[in-house]
């Protein structure tokens, strides 16, 4: 998600002392609060959406929502590939076929078609 390399976690770190100096524990330890109830606020956020949506949703998963995942299982049937990449390779290379014409000679021409 992120892409941060060793040299700039080890500068976010050196600047995180710099600006926080002695309270950087505590605001450690309130950044992990935060985060733990914001995933309590998203866990009960997606009960109650399916304890809304009763019996005939209980396999709803809301990461279906998600554009890529939405068409991933909707257009891929579950016995066929599931990712493009594996849809896209599920194809075999036609066989080579000797050219319908030799080489050199003109096709006819058909004024009608043209």
């Amino acid at each position: 998600m992120f892409d941060v390399g060793l040299g700039e976690a080890a500068l976010l770190a050196v600047l995180a002392l710099v600006i926080f100096g002695d309270k950087l524990p505590s605001v450690a330890a309130q950044a992990g609060r935060m985060l733990r109830q914001l995933r309590a606020m998203a866990n009960n956020a997606t009960a109650d959406l399916k304890e809304g949506l009763g019996p005939e949703f209980a396999d709803f998963d809301p990461a279906d929502l998600n554009p890529r995942r939405f068409v991933q299982k909707h257009l891929f049937d579950d016995d066929k590939a599931t990712t493009a990449d594996d849809f896209a390779s599920s194809f075999e290379a036609p066989a080579y076929t000797e050219p319908a014409l030799p080489y050199g000679e003109r096709p006819p021409f058909d004024k009608e078609a043209t």
